[in-house]
């Protein structure tokens, strides 16, 4: 395994990006940055293709299910994978194949047959990908910077992907309004858009290469994958703290990113914007996620984990709800910088915290039914995207928030091991 330097100060070992002096976590995180650069800039930009194309909320929402529903299906098998196989090749070889299907889409929107079902397939190709190698990039970061450094490791993984949420959307936002000039069903931009996604992709599958560590599984008892699936869900069902941890995180999936889905439609309809606003609203809920994620950074000392990410659950649920009743574009913004500070740090927080409770030789699993739960998100956003479709798109985002806040604090009071986590090491 990979750690500091020795003689490194012990303040330095302590700071903000302690975790880049590993080498091969700076390698894997710059493959990190280069593919969330991708995602939230092709959430822009489909974003907008479909809604302009449809004008349609649930249109949205299924394209959003096109990604999502994989990871039900196949994240169980690439926890299978990533405690089976070596890590490496699975993280370096997903991108690459993003990359391409990116490339193929652009060439489909340049030559004007793209439709809503081209969304679709690209977008399930996309989850599927995401769920198979996803389990084993979470996995490895242990075994790079070890468990001293992983809540530190975390927060920068989630920093990354929050840079790419202040920059990818209002870049793309604005690549589509210049090159639409005032013809909003102008797919130019949005072509040019896919053409960056698939070199960000190509960039992230080669910084993999750079990384000397395989990622090697930990040698234990061949079973089948079946057996290895179900000893993963029985460890889950049997654990009190993991099985609570995942259960908070599941309703963030369900109610608390309905945000994300409905931006598009509300940007239009409530707050009459173009692309490039729906851009730097996303960029203003990334800047607030990014300072989050460096704050908790430096969280790792910090007790009571457990009051933390429930709290932190349960206020993202009441900032949704608040924003869904402004009307005014600075304010949106702030509320959603707010939203975007409080999920960066529920969520790597309860993540961390969660690697820490389960052995190596399982962790590639346990990442596995913890992201298959996300995939659940279907069974929140299509109620949510029908309130927004048949009533408003306020209603919708105000009864998701009112969802969030409410089952948080239930649950919480039902976990009383989860309450009791304090720094979070077992």
């Amino acid at each position: 395994m990979a750690t500091l330097d020795d003689d490194l100060p012990q303040e330095n070992v302590k700071s903000v990006f302690a975790s880049l002096r590993v080498n091969d976590y700076k390698y894997l995180s710059i493959g990190l940055l280069g593919s969330a650069f991708a995602l939230n800039m092709q959430l822009i930009a489909q974003g907008w293709m479909v809604y302009e194309m449809t004008s349609s909320a649930m249109k949205l929402t299924w394209v959003t299910l096109s990604f999502m529903i994989p990871q039900v299906v196949f994240s169980l098998l690439g926890g299978v994978l990533a405690d089976r196989f070596a890590k490496k090749p699975i993280i370096g070889w997903a991108p690459f194949i993003n990359g391409l299907a990116t490339l193929v889409m652009a060439l489909i929107i340049f030559s004007g047959k793209a439709d809503f079902s081209a969304f679709l397939v690209i977008g399930f190709l996309n989850g599927t990908v995401l769920a198979l190698s996803m389990p084993a990039r979470t996995a490895f970061i242990p075994e790079l910077v070890g468990e001293e450094l992983i809540f530190n490791a975390m927060a920068f993984n989630s920093a990354c992907w929050n840079l790419a949420r202040i920059v990818g959307p209002a870049a793309a936002g604005f690549i589509i309004a210049i090159f639409a000039e005032g013809n909003t069903t102008s797919g130019f931009g949005v072509g040019l858009v896919y053409v960056i996604l698939s070199l960000l992709y190509f960039v992230s599958a080669l910084s993999v290469l750079y990384i000397s560590h395989p990622g090697r599984p930990v040698q234990i008892q061949k079973k089948s994958a079946l057996k290895d699936t179900q000893e993963a869900l029985r460890y889950v069902a049997n654990s009190p703290i993991v099985g609570g941890l995942i259960l908070l995180s599941i309703l963030p999936f369900l109610f608390g990113l309905s945000i994300n889905t409905l931006l598009p439609a509300f940007s239009t309809d409530v707050l009459k914007g173009g692309p490039d606003d729906l851009g730097l609203l996303m960029t203003g809920m990334g800047f607030g996620a990014i300072i989050g994620s460096l704050a908790l950074a430096k969280m790792s000392s910090v007790t009571k984990k457990g009051f933390w990410i429930i709290g932190t659950g349960a206020l993202w649920g009441g900032l949704v709800a608040i924003f869904s009743i402004t009307n005014d574009y600075l304010i949106s913004t702030i509320v959603i910088g707010c939203i975007g500070f409080v999920s960066a740090i529920n969520m790597s927080m309860n993540r961390s915290v969660m690697q820490l409770q389960v052995a190596q030789s399982m962790r590639g699993r346990i990442m596995s039914v913890d992201m298959m739960s996300h995939g659940l998100m279907p069974l929140g956003i299509l109620p949510i995207g029908y309130i927004a479709e048949t009533i408003s798109v306020q209603a919708g985002l105000f009864t998701s928030g009112i969802a969030l806040l409410l089952l948080t604090l239930i649950f919480g009071a039902l976990m009383p091991q989860v309450r009791k986590i304090n720094l979070g090491y077992k």
